[in-house]
């Protein structure tokens, strides 16, 4: 593009009035008047509830994954006296622990989505609060792998 161009560009828009952007939102009052009052807003309970089944049903997956951690541990039997059976068994509670929670926030989670598609009578507010007592109950841990412990 020319400079010649491009002043022209920057004297037509200084000439006309500045474009309005209208966005497709609520209004920023905090109000409950406009898009949501108008019925523009649109919400599928189906899609709620096939998203928290999709996320229920991973549960399943994690369950078998569970199992086959504890398959591999059997027979380890008594860990005293070897560090590494002893590491082996550390780390596997550890897995343990962590697969499970894993396992529990999938069905938690599942469960509110589908909730929350089956009545979708709660506010923004209730759903984002339910959101955040999952978040505490199933805070990640810090990472431990490769850290030394004093023995």
């Amino acid at each position: 593009m020319s400079w010649d161009e491009w002043e022209q560009i920057k004297a037509d828009v200084a000439a006309n009035e500045p474009t309005r952007v209208q966005l497709n939102q609520a209004p920023s009052d905090g109000g409950n008047s406009g898009a949501a009052a108008s019925g523009d807003l649109k919400s599928n309970r189906k899609t709620w509830v096939r998203v928290g089944e999709g996320v229920t049903d991973l549960k399943g997956g994690v369950g078998k994954a569970l199992t086959k951690l504890a398959d591999g541990q059997a027979g380890l039997g008594d860990t005293t006296g070897s560090v590494s059976a002893a590491a082996q068994k550390e780390l596997y509670d550890s897995w343990k622990k962590y697969v499970s929670d894993v396992r529990g926030r999938c069905e938690a989670l599942g469960g509110l989505l589908q909730k929350t598609g089956h009545d979708l009578s709660k506010s923004d507010e209730e759903a984002l609060a339910d959101l955040k007592k999952l978040q505490v109950k199933y805070g990640d841990t810090e990472p431990v792998g490769g850290q030394s412990k004093e023995r």
